[in-house]
């Protein structure tokens, strides 16, 4: 009997000491690019690009707060963060939903995995202020700011003080339809609380809304960079029965040869199309918006 007690005494201690505590406290902010990745069946090659404008669709990040992000800052879904699965990190970048035309700055500091056909993905707060539809997905644009991003790197070195900036006075204005001003009057106050332990971001990101024209447009599968026109159309024969052809894309001092599949005008075709070239064995497919 009391052996048979202490055994179990034993074990207990044993589950107990072998328990998740809470998460690891968040550190100074390092800069990182990492390795090729494999992401559920699509590999991602994160880069420190020199400059990077793409379009593509948006998701709604769902970690808890407090987790610690891939450049090993704390997640907030209240303030102005992001994940990229190719940007160097921290990034600053524009984000505008090409659908409502609202566009705001944004901190990328999280890899973004698990997600084909995703380019970014959004805190709750920027979708909600970007006007993103309930389930997250919409068409966007990303810029990198070149200059703010450099600065906040050049930065990495002085402490830990680079937590993202909640939102503070936010202000925009109802966006006229094509071809007609802008309607005149008081912009709409959209000022968000910030939290009250929050730091400054040396940034500076004012997490104010800018609206420009919306440019929505029809959905593409591609997959870039093939050198050769060749290997283009030899990888044009895989993806028989789809709506596929070969484009040249001019750029610096080479050109080269994109697949381009489409044009498909919702999401859930959109992303048939990437998987059912996934499935056929052909890497690197990414959705665009064109």
């Amino acid at each position: 009997m009391s052996i048979r007690l202490t055994i179990a005494g034993f074990l207990l201690a044993l589950g107990s000491c072998t328990q998740p505590g809470p998460p690891p406290p968040s550190g100074p902010p390092k800069f990182d690019v990492g390795n090729p990745f494999l992401s559920n069946g699509e590999w991602e090659y994160p880069q420190n690009f020199a400059s990077y404008d793409t379009t593509g669709l948006s998701m709604v990040l769902n970690e808890p707060k407090g987790a610690i992000t891939a450049d090993n800052e704390a997640y907030d879904p209240g303030a102005l963060q992001a994940a990229s699965a190719v940007l160097q990190l921290p990034a600053i970048v524009t984000i505008t939903n090409l659908v409502t035309g609202r566009r705001v700055d944004v901190r990328v500091n999280d890899r973004l995995t698990g997600s084909p056909g995703r380019l970014i993905g959004v805190t709750p707060q920027v979708a909600s202020l970007l006007g993103f539809p309930t389930d997250g997905v919409v068409e966007i644009e990303v810029a990198l700011n070149v200059q703010q991003t450099s600065a906040l790197d050049g930065s990495l070195g002085e402490g830990p003080k680079l937590t993202a900036a909640p939102v503070a006075g936010i202000q925009a204005q109802s966006l006229a339809p094509p071809g007609q001003s802008a309607p005149s009057g008081p912009a709409q106050d959209l000022s968000v609380q910030a939290s009250a332990n929050a730091a400054p971001d040396p940034a500076q990101l004012s997490g104010t809304v800018t609206l420009v024209q919306p440019a929505p447009g029809p959905l593409w599968v591609e997959i870039p960079g093939f050198g050769r026109s060749g290997d283009a159309d030899q990888t044009l024969q895989q993806l028989y029965g789809l709506p596929a052809s070969v484009t040249p894309v001019f750029g610096g001092d080479r050109t080269l040869y994109a697949i381009k599949i489409g044009p498909y005008h919702s999401v859930q075709d959109a992303d048939a199309a990437l998987q059912a070239v996934l499935q056929r064995g052909v890497s690197d497919p990414e959705i665009i918006v064109r």
